[in-house]
């Protein structure tokens, strides 16, 4: 399907993705080879040339720039991984940031604080009271906040474009040959690849070998048109601290610059991760499920009644085993890093571990050992 159909079928979120790069035609050699042009894949990307600019970097996208899982995010920040702190991980949030100050993106980062919402133990005085299966209030606090995603991504691409990287788009990788230097076919063209560095998350399962270790889901969104501040006053977020529940029906939000605020619940399971290309947010299980969100959203309190929206979307999410994510060597070849099934903590993570599979793929840093027992 071309991507403009996927794009319309999937919805439309409130940010654009503003760069990018001209027709480049595949290179013959790279010493890197970068799989995806989301956030993994353009922080690898830019990393790998500022860290050693004598290597050649090539990126290579399916579709365009941002098309996947990273321009349909709802923009949450959070820290650590869905599966927690784990071991060796550091410090997620200052990474991410350093990153982003290095590279002088603005993406509207701020860190005000998530708060966590429950339908018991709640928090005295909680800002939050929220009809929903249950009396719906503030549990606890952790930190973290939201970004623009649309921005995050563009600044991003222009960033590895600056240093240097080949970034190519409508480029999908359909099979790798791995050796010494891998071959990997593009089209009726082949790029040679010294290392490769898998960054396609939820999409091209069999290329990164992630088919069968993990599952792809496509989650919904909706955002409001801007609220007053009476409005989220009332609603208990004039923090602007985003949210997410603890507990079962799902719910998680953020506020946007312009004052609308982002609701998302509910997963589509998909047994094979080409179904994304036939998801219509306006059809079958999708509009079931964002028609059910809208009905959530419309009675978590008596300022959301007669809410208009403004946007609806959805987008594709990979959950790997305990919900950690996966960033470990290919399984056919020590010269090829695969990262991705974030779950929901992509937006920081992902740039963080882009980094990280730079150092790794230039010999400067090991691996985790996350996949382990």
């Amino acid at each position: 399907m071309p991507e403009s159909a996927r794009a319309i079928r999937w919805g439309n979120p409130p940010w654009t993705i503003d760069f990018h790069p001209p027709a480049r035609m595949v290179p013959e050699e790279v010493d890197v080879a970068v799989v995806g042009g989301g956030f993994s894949g353009l922080s690898a990307a830019v990393s790998l040339r500022r860290l050693d600019p004598q290597k050649s970097v090539a990126l290579l996208e399916a579709e365009t720039i941002g098309a996947g899982a990273s321009g349909h995010s709802g923009g949450l920040v959070l820290a650590e991984t869905s599966a927690g702190d784990l071991p060796g991980l550091g410090n997620v949030l200052a990474g991410f940031s350093q990153i982003l100050r290095e590279l002088q993106i603005d993406c509207d980062l701020t860190f005000p604080g998530v708060w966590e919402l429950g339908r018991k133990n709640y928090l005295p005085n909680s800002p939050v009271s929220w009809t929903d299966s249950g009396d719906l209030r503030a549990v606890g606090e952790v930190p973290g906040g939201s970004a623009d995603p649309g921005k995050l991504v563009s600044g991003l691409a222009r960033a590895a474009d600056r240093a240097g990287a080949l970034l190519i788009e409508h480029a999908r990788v359909e099979n790798v040959v791995f050796g010494e230097t891998s071959r990997l076919e593009v089209g009726d063209q082949q790029l040679r690849a010294k290392h490769v560095v898998f960054a396609t998350n939820a999409q091209s399962l069999e290329v990164s070998g992630l088919a069968g270790r993990a599952a792809p889901k496509f989650t919904l969104a909706m955002a409001t048109e801007p609220l007053t501040a009476q409005q989220l006053e009332a609603l208990g977020l004039a923090s602007r601290r985003p949210f997410y529940t603890t507990d079962f029906p799902y719910l998680w939000g953020r506020l946007l610059s312009n004052d609308g605020v982002v609701f998302g619940s509910g997963l589509v399971h998909l047994d094979d991760w080409r179904a994304f290309s036939e998801i219509d947010i306006a059809a079958g299980e999708s509009a079931e499920l964002m028609s059910r969100l809208e009905k959530r959203v419309r009675g978590l309190h008596p300022v959301l009644r007669d809410v208009r929206f403004a946007h609806r979307w959805g987008g594709p999410i990979l959950i790997g085993d305990k919900w950690r994510p996966v960033f470990a060597r290919h399984p056919q070849s020590s010269r090829a890093v695969v990262l991705g099934a974030y779950a929901g903590h992509g937006v920081a993570l992902s740039v963080y571990l882009g980094r990280w599979a730079a150092d790794a793929a230039l010999g400067r840093k090991a691996l985790p050992e996350w996949d382990t027992d």
